[in-house]
């Protein structure tokens, strides 16, 4: 990777490797329900569908499992006080997924890295605020709202591509979340909020 500066290589290389070790478990195996993806599936349909009149239940579930997915911290790179990647890293993995120009060693790889893109902007531009730059300081920044929303939609709009063989039952949601992706992040928020009003009183009491 050729004029990247040492952390930006190693995150995208770092996060491709890893990608690209689960993702044949992912489609070939079956996996086991996260205990929290019932929960998370009911209020991400409560909101989508009663708020926002977004009645998807293949989004829903899928986004619950994003949910699930983003609840263990070691997917999110938080470390040494800083929590999500930076708009380089972000730029650097999305250059990486390529496997023309890249470092991806398959399309199949491409897709997997392509899908976790996707999943990290919509989780981090709906439930993590934090982890989002107001404004386009200069220096090693993290993403703005704005730029999570193009690499989010371009990033499901790819994995949509995928439309043969194991891939094609999935190929229309993406496409879905993709022309969506905005309206999602919306729903995300609106869960957040929800969730936030019913954590304070309970640190309240505590």
């Amino acid at each position: 990777m050729a004029g990247l500066s040492p952390r930006a290589a190693h995150v995208a290389l770092g996060t491709l490797a890893r990608i690209c070790l689960y993702a044949p478990k992912e489609t070939c195996m079956p996996t086991q329900a996260h205990p929290l993806e019932p929960f998370f599936h009911h209020e991400v349909t409560t909101i989508f569908e009663g708020k926002l009149g977004l009645n998807d239940p293949e989004i829903a579930g899928y986004v619950a499992r994003v949910l699930c997915s983003f609840s263990e911290e070691d997917r999110l790179f938080i470390h040494g006080g800083r929590k999500g990647h930076t708009l380089r890293e972000l730029t650097e993995m999305i250059a990486a997924s390529d496997p023309v120009f890249g470092e991806a060693p398959s399309f199949d790889a491409e897709r997997a890295m392509r899908k976790y893109i996707g999943d990290y902007a919509l989780f981090v531009a709906g439930m993590l605020p934090e982890a989002i730059d107001e404004e386009r300081v200069t220096g090693d920044r993290r993403p703005t709202l704005g730029e999570l929303i193009r690499a989010g939609r371009e990033s499901y709009h790819i994995v949509s591509q995928f439309n043969v063989f194991e891939y094609k039952k999935e190929s229309p949601m993406f496409a879905r979340l993709s022309e969506l992706f905005e309206r999602y992040v919306l729903g995300l928020a609106l869960v957040r909020e929800e969730l936030g009003k019913r954590i304070m009183p309970s640190e309240r009491k505590a």
